[in-house]
């Protein structure tokens, strides 16, 4: 049977609650039983010997049968629950007044008469002389003349009666009591079941959704739970939506991946067409060309050779860092001489284009902590980066400021700017998205990755004319903060 676990555990509960209601029953009925036999034979325990005083059973050497018949019949007659006997010392019966073919046994056993009349506890039960298996409570005394008085207190007479009370009433009261009980614990087992496979139920259905394919509903955040079901459920919806998660980052990294493969294969073609083209021009006409004109068509070559070079190299470098093949070797410097020392390597080229750097460098700015190479690496991206998208007679300016224990390190120029459609995506994988260029760069990309690795990231300053990006590095001897 395909049950679900609410039913099951219904079943399951249905199925004891019927056997405990089954066995409630059965040791009510049977305690009643035994509290009546008890009651009775407390009753009637001086029956017997009562009998024995006042009645004339035996005359001068024998007994009387006729006189021991009358009298039992007449001790029947006035309570026809009763039944006697008179036994001799070994517990044979030699009287009776048993309707003919009713008396089963010969004798009784005489060791539950002796702790009768030893008073032991009730009830105490005794042989039934009409049946062969049957035991009840009886009433027994010595005789002076020997054996004993035998009284059988529920008879053959009391059992039929009883038996028809207890098809009439008793059994079905006892029914129907059960059948309620049984009712009503059936109904409070199933709403506590449901209350508590509730969660469960809810569980199973985000895990189904799940596995086909769906978001699960974010769990409402708790402190703490102690339904462990519940704990579970909430861990599970962390679980299913830090997968999603994840699985969307993937994603959203292997297309990146494509399209960055894509616009640097398009980046390649362009200079290895014009490398190529130029040096098939120069193998074809190398005899019908001058040397002015070989010497430029070597210079374009040499060019596009090195920007070819430069992307490979670029590439090679993001893969390194992206991969965790390179590690920080945090070191402690002055940052002012690095700046100098970049501003110097870029003093010819500015010059060229007729541009002005100038460097914000105030005095006794403290040493900072982080990798020398990566640093020098990240300033000299960033001013190639304002040498070459700002216009004759610019000014690119590098600014040193102490500020909570780091050093700003800020770099900005007076050119155009950065569009706003690009602000976003400007330290993503660039990538051509709809026929323009999406993102920053190989070479900011590189800047970001290595900035991560020294506990800090470059950021774009909003709202100032030209392009102004700013880092952060910490000072040295002033503890990573947490975060």
């Amino acid at each position: 049977m395909n049950l679900s676990l609410t039913q099951r555990l219904s079943a399951v509960f249905a199925a004891l609650l019927l056997a405990c209601c089954g066995a409630s029953a059965w040791l009510q009925v049977r305690s009643n039983a035994m509290h009546e036999k008890e009651v009775v034979q407390g009753l009637s325990r001086g029956l017997a010997a009562y009998i024995g005083r006042n009645a004339l059973l035996v005359d001068q050497s024998a007994l009387d049968p006729v006189a021991l018949r009358q009298l039992f019949g007449q001790l029947m007659v006035l309570n026809p629950s009763v039944e006697v006997y008179l036994l001799d010392d070994a517990g044979r019966i030699r009287g009776h007044d048993a309707p003919i073919g009713h008396l089963i046994r010969d004798r009784v056993d005489l060791a539950p008469v002796k702790a009768l009349i030893d008073g032991g506890a009730l009830p105490i039960l005794g042989e039934d002389p009409r049946s062969a298996t049957a035991r009840k409570v009886f009433s027994a005394a010595p005789l002076r003349q020997g054996g004993y008085i035998y009284v059988v207190l529920m008879g053959e007479t009391h059992d039929k009666l009883a038996a028809q009370a207890t098809e009439n009433s008793v059994l079905r009261t006892t029914l129907w009591s059960m059948a309620l009980v049984a009712a009503l614990g059936l109904v409070a087992g199933l709403v506590a079941f449901a209350l508590i496979t509730r969660p469960l139920r809810r569980l199973t259905q985000a895990m189904r959704q799940f596995n086909s394919g769906g978001v699960p509903q974010a769990a409402v955040a708790a402190p703490e739970q102690r339904d462990e079901i519940a704990a579970l459920e909430t861990a599970f919806r962390q679980m299913a939506d830090r997968i999603e998660a994840q699985w969307r980052t993937l994603t959203q990294q292997d297309q990146e991946r494509r399209e960055m493969v894509a616009n640097i294969s398009h980046d390649l073609r362009t200079p290895l067409a014009s490398l190529h083209g130029y040096l098939e021009t120069l193998s074809l006409k190398a005899d019908k060309l001058g040397p002015e004109e070989r010497q430029r068509y070597l210079a374009i070559a040499l060019a596009q050779s090195v920007k070819v070079g430069g992307l490979a190299q670029s590439l090679f470098e993001l893969a390194r860092l992206e991969h965790g093949m390179v590690q920080p070797a945090p070191e402690d410097f002055s940052i002012v001489d690095l700046t100098q020392d970049v501003l110097e390597k870029f003093a010819l080229p500015a010059q060229a284009k007729h541009l002005q750097l100038r460097a914000g460098l105030p005095p006794a700015l403290p040493a900072v902590t982080a990798d020398l190479g990566m640093i020098e690496r990240v300033m000299t991206n960033l001013l190639d980066n304002a040498i070459r998208h700002t216009p004759a007679e610019g000014v690119v300016e590098v600014d040193l400021a102490y500020r909570d224990g780091k050093v700003a390190v800020t770099v900005s120029d007076n050119g155009p700017g950065i569009p706003p459609a690009l602000r976003e995506s400007l330290f993503q994988r660039p990538f051509p998205s709809g026929g323009a260029h999406r993102g920053g760069g190989l070479g900011l990309l590189i800047v970001q990755r290595m900035l991560q690795l020294n506990h800090s990231q470059v950021r774009l300053v909003e709202g100032a004319s030209g392009t102004t990006l700013c880092f952060e590095l910490r000072v040295a001897g002033v503890p990573k903060s947490i975060g």
